[in-house]
């Protein structure tokens, strides 16, 4: 039994050493390992309240950037329409200019067309009266080759001058 069980002496100074050592740590250590584990926890619940808010932050910034995407879009929109309204107000200036341009090109074309065909037409009628002069002249000529029919002619003519006069 000796083995198993130990000396009454020497029980009581490993009782002694545990009981100094257990004072020592208790007076000592456990402050110190105590006040560790506190500062620990207190560093752990810092950094849960600091991740929490950063979460919020995290949170405001997404639904802010929500809001400005959202008003971006409208933005957006309405720059188009904006634009494509821009747009049809040019074209239809355009159009409008280019009808009123094309009716003055026209009006300008049918004046001088008119322009060139009368005096297409005044060509055409001294022409005409040249002609008209020079058949005259060889008619006359033909029919007045001699003296009586010139004295005919000429009595003639003085006969409707008269005629007329009156």
């Amino acid at each position: 039994m000796s083995l198993l069980m130990p000396d009454s002496g020497l029980l009581f100074w490993m009782l002694l050493a545990f009981c100094v050592v257990f004072f020592i740590l208790a007076k000592f250590g456990f402050p110190i390992i105590t006040k560790m584990v506190n500062e620990r926890k207190e560093y752990i619940d810092q950094s849960l309240v600091t991740a929490r808010e950063a979460n919020e932050q995290l949170a405001n910034l997404k639904a802010e950037g929500a809001s400005i995407l959202a008003k971006a879009h409208e933005e957006q929109t309405r720059i188009l329409t904006e634009a494509a309204k821009t747009r049809e107000h040019i074209v239809s200036e355009a159009k409008e200019q280019a009808r009123i341009e094309g009716n003055r090109l026209l009006e300008e074309a049918k004046k001088q067309i008119l322009a060139e065909k009368e005096d297409a037409i005044r060509d055409i009628r001294r022409q005409v009266a040249v002609l008209s002069v020079d058949i005259a002249e060889k008619v006359l000529r033909k029919n007045l080759d001699d003296e009586s029919k010139q004295t005919d002619m000429i009595e003639r003519l003085l006969d409707e001058v008269n005629l007329s006069k009156n």
